[in-house]
């Protein structure tokens, strides 16, 4: 049953790592990165409300405390996303994803700063590591042209990002069932989508050859958010959270193949170099977290 799990998690990796995939091909639609995202969130949200009404109605119920923290966890979501295909627009699929997976590195600071977690050598080499990686990647070190806002926003998607996953630790503390967690912070992110999206352009844009495009949309939203959320609470039932995070740093390297294979994105040697020292520091850090759970 573990190998099992294991392929589990890497098919959840792998699905998440098509987000680029759909990015190229949805956004000539005209839809912007906040549509994407909301559109995204309408699918997975359809699915698991569908999916609780079937199993269990009773994972509809939540308390005040848990619904805060579902709507912190939409914010979160809802922003990560629209920096990560923003970003992907701005750079290209391989640096926006690499700078996404920072989100463990802000994490680490975080708690460090404020939950009073010793800062010792690992977690050194790891910010070193995401501090030249992240050069390399950008352009900074190699002499390349780079665009700076591209860059600053997949930084910020990694913020976000590592916002996110304190959020869900936190609703975790409070005994939310994840199936729970996740439908109210996608039907958070749907509501703020609601109104800084403007999704009722949304059908004006799919209205043009509807048939393939809505279908797009959807398989977008099956495709990187309820396959690999699947997937991945499939493989967490027999293996623990920390080698789960661990195996997580396929999905920048399933996203990068992507990118070289499909749509010939060109990586230098500082690029290659660059993506392996951050995905060197975020597999330090998940590491150290397993051992430490």
């Amino acid at each position: 049953m573990k190998k099992l799990a294991f392929i589990y998690i890497v098919l959840a990796c792998v699905f998440w790592g098509t987000s680029g995939i759909f990015v190229n091909f949805v956004a000539p639609f005209g839809l912007s990165s906040m549509q994407m995202t909301f559109v995204r969130a309408l699918v997975f949200m359809s699915c698991l409300g569908i999916f609780i009404l079937i199993k269990d109605k009773r994972l509809f119920k939540a308390n005040k405390t848990q619904f805060f923290l579902f709507f912190l966890g939409g914010l979160s979501f809802f922003l990560t996303a629209t920096f990560y295909f923003l970003s992907m627009q701005l750079t290209s699929i391989s640096t926006a994803v690499v700078l996404m997976y920072t989100a463990p590195i802000f994490v680490m600071i975080y708690s460090v700063s404020f939950m009073g977690e010793a800062f010792n050598f690992k977690k050194g080499i790891s910010v070193a590591l995401m501090l030249i990686g992240c050069a390399l990647v950008s352009g900074i070190i190699g002499g390349l042209k780079f665009d700076l806002f591209g860059i600053i926003i997949g930084f910020m998607s990694g913020i976000s990002y590592s916002i996110y996953n304190i959020v869900t630790k936190m609703q975790m503390n409070k005994k939310a069932h994840p199936i729970t967690a996740n439908f109210y912070c996608f039907l958070s992110a749907i509501i703020i989508g609601l109104f800084i999206a403007k999704p009722f352009e949304i059908p004006a844009m799919l209205s043009v050859n509807p048939g393939y495009r809505i279908l797009l949309v959807i398989l977008m939203g099956i495709c990187t958010c309820v396959l690999p959320y699947l997937f991945y609470t499939l493989g967490l039932k027999e293996i623990d959270a920390g080698t789960a995070t661990s195996l997580g740093i396929l999905e920048p390297m399933a996203a990068t193949l992507f990118s070289v294979i499909i749509f010939k994105e060109k990586l230098d040697i500082f690029s290659i170099l660059g993506i392996l020292l951050i995905l060197g520091a975020v597999f330090l850090l998940s590491r150290a977290e397993s051992k430490k759970g």
